[in-house]
């Protein structure tokens, strides 16, 4: 399975901008730029795009892990937070921090905690980034 986005910028870093685009036009001609990326212009960056990636993909995840335990959610909620920094004169992205709010009917803390950290592990996101991916799941 193969999933295609395309990007177009035109102008040098700080005064130019781009578009990112997906094939499945969830996100067509959608702006990014320099003031998106490290200010707060209208528009998209490539680390938010990254966070709602690995939200979501961490969270289908914890689906699959909790229907192999017999569970069904009643309800789960991820927030991903993913940190730009600068270090050695370069960009890093250095964490990818998962929020989780869960409500797992029968679910007991151990089976929660088991399902969510095999997720977190597991996700084809998570496997794809070289950081620091930490999480703070609460069963309600």
């Amino acid at each position: 399975m193969k999933r295609t986005a395309s990007a177009r910028w035109a102008g040098d870093l700080k005064a130019g901008a781009g578009t990112i685009s997906t094939a499945s036009g969830t996100l067509s001609a959608t702006p990014y730029s320099f003031h998106t990326r490290f200010e707060n212009g209208k528009g998209t960056n490539p680390e938010e795009l990254l966070a709602a990636a690995h939200a979501g993909c961490f969270t289908m995840a914890l689906s699959l892990q909790l229907s192999q335990a017999g569970l069904t959610a009643e309800s789960l909620e991820t927030t991903c937070t993913v940190t730009l920094e600068q270090k050695d004169g370069a960009f890093v992205i250095t964490e990818s921090h998962l929020r989780l709010k869960a409500k797992v009917p029968g679910a007991s803390s151990e089976a929660f905690e088991k399902a969510a950290h095999a997720a977190k592990t597991g996700c084809p996101v998570s496997k794809l980034f070289n950081t620091n991916i930490t999480l703070r799941a609460v069963l309600e």
